[in-house]
């Protein structure tokens, strides 16, 4: 491919992703014209000499990712995609640019518009998503030389850059040398506020070598200046950032350069004006035959390639196994994790969650090969590294285990990016208690329906001596408020497996395990049947039931020695596990109605009430945290907080009572 000179006018190509920017802009009162016309000849250039997707085939695994990180800017992405002919993007979509129904909101979102490789629009975001892509591309390229090999590309702005978790995201994929992660930085220099003077003086060049990237920078409107920039960029051993020096709302002859032009239309005096100033003729929504033939022309090249990547897949040796891998089907799993959960049955040791979480997941990462571990720095705690896994380096993709430092936020986000590549299924620890830095890459890999695997330990007062900076309460509550996001609490050895067995069978939305720092002994007598997959279950029923126990993780063993004192007093306690709302609220009435019964009930958790409205009415007891915790063995915390047998006891004689 000649990077020389171009081989279209790129200039009309991205004058025409202006104009269609500040006509939908205008017709739905709202939006944000600056970025996409500031930006549109570095993403004309782009795409004219480089990119290589098929908008025919837009999850094609070896196509390049263009990650819009600024996804304010959402008029840019779905212009691009209407000229390059995406089935789901003709012009009546860009007419209902933010409006119910349309293809088109107002900030690109993955799994809702084709051709959105992540949902972006909280800035930073897209960048640290963008990493896991990258990095799922080396290892997948290690794995797959002749099948996996092409570029991440992120638009980004100052904003995406100002934002904590970018410097989580450009610390690891600098140590990787991510070489294939190509960084496009719109240097304008304003923000809504003004000018970005107004709130940082750094020196994003120096940050990102000082991090270990490559730093190249361009006018980032001559298109000659651009390419020679990408070209290079193509050619490093480093990830690279390109400082493309931009005006704002470019074209636009009264409002380019200031921050007024940033989110708001531009009004129809300042659209005939910039028209004008364009030298474009052609009416709203009308763009030249010509511009959709040159745009044509990159479609058609981008089907060239995944043709010959076609016949490449058809004759290579790895091609049974790249599909396998591709598949992520979890098939392989069942007998083997039968087998465990049997020896689990017949054997009852009493260990943490999360080491029967390390357990079941030697089970796992021997039978599944697309498995990718990981934690943020807490290995030995968060037990996420089973045997023979070797660690991924900057010099050997080829491993299964991540170390990604302390940085759950730019984790969690990474992590999205490879499960959203699609040749992995990634999982990574920290303590639940900082659930609360991963937060908003959670709610996105939610809102996706990303089919990441966050492993929380530690999970409730019961990590004792650390005190209560490090034990959550009230971390359950909000992260069951999330929707389209699986929380599963085990209590035992065997709901530890069978919570990676539903983990692992998901594939439209993140599962969260929660787990615990002591001891649980075994308490289920059977495993058949896959119990936690219910949500809720009658671990112990009762013939003659007179209250029923509710509780989870921990707390199911505290249920299960009150129970057995009831009983020596002629009370007769049934106990649900009730290891996820979420999949219990997913059961039909009848199951809930005979599962929680008719008696009074009491639910047990060391954490907030907040949510066990679900279970619980308003008569019923219950017995947890009502603020924070305190540093003290775990045991002693318990007795203090009166989460304990005795008070379970008195609780059911009460509402026995009642």
């Amino acid at each position: 491919m000649n990077h020389a000179l171009p081989t279209a006018d790129e200039r009309t190509m991205a004058h025409a992703l202006r104009v269609l920017t500040m006509d939908a802009v205008e017709q739905a009162k709202s939006g944000h014209p600056g970025m996409p016309m500031g930006m549109a000849d570095v993403a004309a250039v782009l795409f004219n000499r480089f990119i290589k997707l098929d908008p025919t085939a837009p999850d094609w695994a070896d196509r390049d990712r263009f990650i819009l990180s600024a996804g304010h800017g959402s008029m840019l992405l779905y212009a691009l995609h209407h000229l390059l002919g995406y089935a789901d993007m003709d012009m009546d979509q860009l007419r209902a640019f933010r409006q119910w129904g349309s293809r088109t909101a107002g900030h690109p979102e993955y799994g809702h518009t084709l051709g959105v490789e992540v949902t972006t629009g909280p800035l930073g975001q897209g960048i640290a998503t963008a990493v896991g892509m990258a990095l799922a591309e080396r290892m997948g390229a290690a794995r797959f030389p002749d099948l996996v090999e092409h570029y991440t590309y992120v638009m980004a702005g100052d904003g995406c850059l100002m934002e904590g978790v970018s410097q989580e995201a450009i610390d690891i994929a600098g140590h990787l040398r991510l070489s294939r992660m190509i960084v496009l930085w719109d240097d304008n220099r304003i923000t809504i506020d003004g000018d970005t003077a107004l709130s940082t003086s750094v020196d994003q060049a120096a940050r990102f070598r000082a991090s270990g990237w490559d730093v190249l920078s361009c006018d980032g409107h001559d298109p000659d200046n651009i390419a020679s920039a990408i070209a290079q960029a193509r050619t490093s051993d480093r990830p690279t950032l390109i400082a493309c020096r931009t005006i704002i709302g470019f074209g636009a002859p009264n409002r380019q350069g200031g921050s007024e032009v940033h989110g708001a239309p531009l009004g129809a005096e300042e659209i005939a004006a910039t028209r004008a100033q364009l030298g474009w003729d052609a009416p709203p929504f009308e763009i030249p035959s010509e511009i959709y033939s040159t745009f044509a022309r990159i479609a058609s090249r981008g089907a060239a390639a995944h043709k010959a990547w076609k016949e490449r897949l058809a004759s290579s040796p790895h091609r049974a196994a790249f599909l396998a891998q591709q598949a992520c089907d979890p098939q392989a799993l069942h007998a083997p994790m039968a087998q465990y959960k049997a020896r689990l049955i017949a054997e009852k040791p009493k260990v943490a969650t999360r080491k029967a979480s390390e357990m079941a997941l030697g089970v796992v990462n021997d039978a599944l090969p697309f498995t990718i571990g990981g934690s943020a720095d807490l290995t030995g705690s968060n037990l996420t590294r089973t045997r023979d896994m070797t660690a991924v380096s900057a010099d050997d993709f080829n491993g299964r285990y991540i170390h990604w430092g302390i940085r759950e936020h730019g984790m969690t986000a990474a992590m999205n990016g490879i499960a959203l590549h699609g040749l992995f299924r990634p999982y990574g620890g920290t303590f639940l208690a900082f659930a609360d830095y991963c937060r908003p890459s959670i709610r996105l890999a939610a809102l996706m329906g990303a089919p990441t695997i966050l492993v929380m330990t530690h999970d409730s007062i019961g990590l004792g001596e650390d005190g209560p900076t490090h034990q959550p309460v009230e971390h359950l509550a909000s992260l069951r408020a999330i929707p389209n996001l699986t929380v599963l609490r085990p209590c035992d050895a065997v709901e530890t497996a069978e919570a990676w067995e539903i983990a692992l069978a998901t594939h439209d939305r993140p599962v969260m395990l929660v787990l615990s720092r002591q001891n649980l002994p075994t308490l289920r007598q059977f495993a058949d049947e896959n119990q936690t997959a219910r949500g809720g279950y009658l671990l112990r029923p009762a013939d003659k039931r007179d209250v029923t126990l509710i509780a989870t993780g921990s707390e199911v063993e505290l249920a299960h020695m009150a129970a057995d004192q009831l009983a020596q007093q002629g009370i007769m306690a049934a106990i649900v596990s009730l290891p996820s709302f979420e999949l219990f609220a997913a059961q039909d009435a009848d199951y809930r109605e005979a599962v929680l019964g008719h008696a009074p009930r009491i639910g047990i958790e060391a954490a907030l009430r907040i949510g066990w409205e679900m279970v619980l009415r308003p008569d019923d007891t219950f017995i947890g945290m009502t603020g924070f915790g305190a540093s003290a063995p775990a045991p002693e915390l318990y007795r203090k907080f009166g989460i304990t047998t005795d008070a379970i006891v008195l609780a059911a004689k009460e509402a026995k009572r009642k």
